[in-house]
């Protein structure tokens, strides 16, 4: 492993603005002015974020990373404010049943994962209740914490994974993820991720020593990140930033298993560098051509159960007299609506992203079409469906969906969701006219404090 100091080297860089520095010193020496004391705090829950959350003297809420439930801490605390307050742990005086040692050898310092030293049925059992707590606090829907799936991988389980590199002066280079205590410090990552796929660990690995002195072999530019992915053919890497092509062919030909290089286009596609043009993706029985930016769950394999429980909610039974009309809105590649149709359903999926729109009309079965263009341009125009499915990025969905939805939605909705507070957003703006009727989560994420859900609503009076 590289020299730890040097991997943490500070990455303030000259080419920061004036201002960005002025108020980055202001707010530092204002926490430092309020928030120079020490305290004991037991540790009682965990946030969203995966913090600990505890209780200070004065009664104030104070989140600290790294700790568990059932923790007894020293911290430091790094921000106050009148009613809550942040805390960086000092030393561990009474460890919690439920701590485990991380396996990572970054997790002190990187920021990626959130959640490595709570044992796995615990994260589990937080994260149903952070479900709880987001559905009661921003909807107020009052349900009990839904069990949460659990990966039947809890490490190396992502397809995907983006890194961040920054060149750095005198030819130095560090490329990671960020710091969990300072973001703009980058944690240099050689190997010991426990997040990936293999076959991503070992691309990954083959990268960093085939990219050269300074990584003249990729990109020029300060800072890129850089996406690898497994697809069928193998790994593909996507380069986000910088100037020219780099030596794309030097890289397909010494980074084993991988079979193209792309580069991001300023509009949001890519633009291929080298290697296969057409690549695949197998998941849920079926092969789909994708595009190097193509959205796909991370977790292939606990992604499963999430989409056969989305597809049993459907409530389509093969051989009705009367097809059930759906719309799959966010559709992606269209697995929720290829398999709807499949059992007999008229699908129509819309999708923003020409991309996956074209991923999904390819080789589409009976009964699925795909509208290409934003859900909250199109939607209005699919209804009235018997069922809309939702499936919209972290931000949620656009308020003129809710609108549409309680004027003239279906009987029932489901709505896919990897951000419990954009969700809970979005069912409140839905209570007027919809109720939830059922709620599960899938932990696609392990080790870090995300968590999907799914909520079923059926429409308020509807039999």
């Amino acid at each position: 492993m590289a020299d730890f100091g040097l991997a943490m080297a500070d990455l303030d860089d000259r080419a920061e603005s004036a201002e960005e520095a002025a108020r980055s010193t202001a707010d530092t020496t204002a926490t430092l002015a309020a928030t120079a004391a020490e305290a004991t705090v037991k540790i009682r829950a965990l946030s969203s974020d995966g913090a600990g959350v505890g209780n200070l003297a004065d009664g104030r809420v104070v989140f600290v990373p790294r700790t568990a439930p059932g923790d007894e801490v020293l911290l430091r605390i790094t921000e106050g404010k009148p009613r809550w307050a942040r805390g960086r742990l000092l030393d561990l005086l009474v460890p919690s049943p439920d701590r485990v040692t991380p396996a990572c050898p970054y997790y002190d310092e990187c920021g990626g994962c959130t959640m490595q030293h709570v044992a796995y049925a615990q994260q589990l059992h937080w994260k149903g209740d952070t479900v709880r707590e987001a559905l009661k606090r921003i909807s107020h829907v009052d349900i009990a914490a839904p069990d949460v799936v659990p990966s039947p991988n809890e490490r190396n389980y992502r397809s995907r994974m983006t890194f961040t590199l920054v060149r750095l002066p005198g030819g130095r280079v560090v490329a990671g993820f960020h710091h969990l205590g300072v973001p703009h410090r980058i944690v240099d990552v050689e190997e010991g991720c426990i997040l990936p796929e293999p076959a991503v660990a070992s691309a990954w690995i083959g990268l960093r020593k085939a990219w050269g002195e300074g990584a003249r072999r990729l990109p020029s530019g300060r800072k890129l990140r850089l996406t690898l992915r497994v697809v069928d053919e193998g790994v593909i890497l996507v380069v986000d930033g910088g100037r020219g092509p780099g030596r794309p062919d030097i890289l397909l030909r010494e980074v084993e298993g991988l079979v193209a290089v792309w580069a991001s286009t300023s509009d949001g596609s890519a633009r291929l560098l080298a290697g296969l043009e057409h690549v695949h993706d197998t998941r849920l029985g079926e092969t789909v051509r994708t595009g190097p930016t193509t959205f796909l769950q991370v977790n292939t394999v606990a992604s499963e159960a999430l989409h056969r429980w989305v597809v049993e909610q459907g409530g389509v039974t093969p051989g009705e007299e009367d097809e059930t009309k759906v719309v799959d809105a966010y559709c992606g590649v269209g697995f929720y609506g290829r398999d709807l149709a499949r059992l007999g359903a008229q699908v129509l999926g819309i999708e923003r992203d020409p991309e996956a729109a074209g991923a999904a009309s390819r080789d589409a079965p009976e009964g699925f079409t795909v509208c290409a263009g934003a859900v909250e341009d199109r939607l209005a125009d699919a209804l009235p469906a018997d069922l809309v499915v939702l499936n919209p990025p972290r931000i949620g969905v656009d308020a003129t969906v809710t609108e549409t939805l309680v004027t003239a939605g279906p009987p029932r909705l489901i709505y896919v969701s990897c951000d419990p507070a954009t969700l809970a957003r979005d069912i409140g703006r839905l209570s007027s006219a919809y109720e939830v009727v059922d709620v599960r989560a899938f932990d696609l994420f392990p080790q870090t404090a995300h968590v999907e859900v799914v909520v079923v609503l059926k429409r308020t009076g509807d039999e």
